[in-house]
This record gives C-alpha cells, sequence and structure tokens, in this order.
C-alpha cells in the first residue's frame, strides 16, 4: 500500500528522491493509530483493492500517466475529498449524489478502516479510495478532470513555523488547480482562525474565486453538509467553524 513518503533511510535514496523514483516530499502526518479492530482489519484485506482509484502510488506507475477515471466512473462527474477522516462526510456525498464519483484520500490507516466499513454499510458504488498521500493522486488525475473538492477540517499545524505544512500552500493548491475544472467549486472548512486567514490569502491565488458576499456565506453550513466528528469536537471546545467556498477561474 503506497502512502505519503517521509522520513529517509540510509540506502534507496537520493537527495531529491525516493527508491520508488517518487520526488522526494515530506510527510508530516501519522500513518497508523491504535490497534485496528478484527473486523476492521477485514474491510481493508477484502475491499480497499477493489476501491482502487487505478494505478496512484510511483511503485506501480512511475511514469505518472493519467488514471482512467472513465473506466472507473463511467461519464459521471468527480469529486475529490482531501483526507476524508473517518469518512462520514465522503459517504454522506456520494449516497446523496450518485450521479457523482468521489475519490477519497486519506494516509491515516484507521481513518481508511472506518470508511470502509462506512461504504460496506451504505453500498455505495461510486466511491474510489487511496491510502496515501493526495500529491500522489494530484500527480495523476488528468487536467481539468474534478468538478468539486473537499478539504475539511485539516490538521491546522497551530505553530507559525509549521504553517508551511498545511494544505493551503503552493506544493498543494498549485496541483490541485491544475486537475480542477473551470468552474468547479472547492470547499474548505475550518475552525482556526489563522487557518482562514492563509486559506483567503493563498487559495485566490492559485486561480480560484472566494464566493462570500455576506457573513452568512461563510458561518453556515452548506446545505448538504454532515457534521463531522471533527466539527463536534471543534464545536465542544467552543471553536467556531468556518464554511469557505471558492470557485475555479
Amino acid at each position: 500500500m503506497a502512502c505519503g513518503l517521509h522520513a529517509p533511510t540510509k540506502t534507496g535514496m537520493t537527495q531529491d528522491r525516493h527508491l520508488s523514483g517518487a520526488p522526494w516530499r515530506n510527510f508530516y502526518g501519522r500513518f497508523r493509530g491504535k490497534t485496528l479492530r478484527p473486523n476492521q482489519e477485514t474491510y481493508l484485506a477484502e475491499d480497499l483493492v477493489k476501491l482502487s482509484p487505478g494505478p496512484v502510488g510511483w511503485d506501480i506507475n512511475p511514469d505518472r500517466k493519467p488514471i482512467d477515471l472513465k473506466s472507473l466512473f463511467g461519464d459521471r462527474e468527480v469529486a475529490l475529498e482531501i483526507g476524508f477522516g473517518g469518512g462520514e462526510h465522503l459517504v454522506h456525498q456520494a449516497v446523496s449524489y450518485p450521479q457523482v464519483g468521489i475519490i477519497g484520500c486519506e494516509p491515516f490507516l484507521n481513518g481508511v478502516a472506518m470508511l470502509l466499513g462506512k461504504i460496506r454499510a451504505s453500498e455505495a458504488q461510486n466511491i474510489a479510495v487511496y491510502p496515501g498521500d493526495v500529491r500522489n493522486m494530484l500527480d495523476v488525475l488528468p487536467e481539468a478532470s474534478i468538478s468539486r473538492a473537499f478539504l475539511l477540517y485539516p490538521d491546522p499545524w497551530p505553530k507559525k513555523r509549521h504553517h508551511r505544512r498545511r494544505f493551503v500552500t503552493e506544493s498543494y493548491l498549485r496541483p490541485l488547480s491544475k486537475v480542477m475544472k473551470k468552474n468547479a467549486i472547492f470547499r474548505v472548512a475550518t475552525d482556526i482562525p489563522d487557518y482562514v486567514r492563509q486559506t483567503l490569502e493563498e487559495v485566490p491565488r492559485h486561480g480560484f474565486s472566494w464566493l462570500a458576499e455576506r457573513p452568512a456565506d461563510w458561518r453556515a453550513p452548506w446545505q448538504d453538509w454532515i457534521s463531522t466528528r471533527y466539527e463536534q469536537k471543534a464545536l465542544r471546545e467552543g471553536r467556531v467553524p468556518h464554511y469557505l467556498t471558492f470557485r475555479k477561474l
């Protein structure tokens, strides 16, 4: 299973390349947490390969050929969720919009296992799952292929010296912009005021327009929103969610 590339080893690396041929990319998140339950191990063993979006990892696609979204989803529009956490929102979107295919990217294996259980329960047939760094997926998505993208309660990296690790930086936004269609929608939800600041500064620099005319446009959740466990935690701790909507120019 190809996850994000992180700490170097003494063999098989050059200064800026991984042994798989991938460009060097620091990855700062977790890949695994507490021990998985037996049923979650079963989901990973039985379902993950079936839900693969295609050859994403550098080890199986070193030439970075675009994946075939038509063979994956037919003529459906395609959405992308970046870091789906426990999968509540992703499955909700898939069930609400069966005419849309949705790809979820998440390097945290426990979250992937949680999602797989929810997919089984929902019987959704329009989901693909990549258990790794979303940058690998952005490498191989065809240009102008994504109609909607979601970044929901991303890791805030609150310390100033860590702000460069946030998703709303050039190394993520530039390739995201490339794969988004004209007029595609990019949604960002966060409860961290400084993340709002950085999002509003950086996202428009990469070809997006913020769709907001009044405070309700960022204070009220989207009509098809389902509150996630991360949002519930924020509300319990007294933080205020912000719902930012951007359109690709």
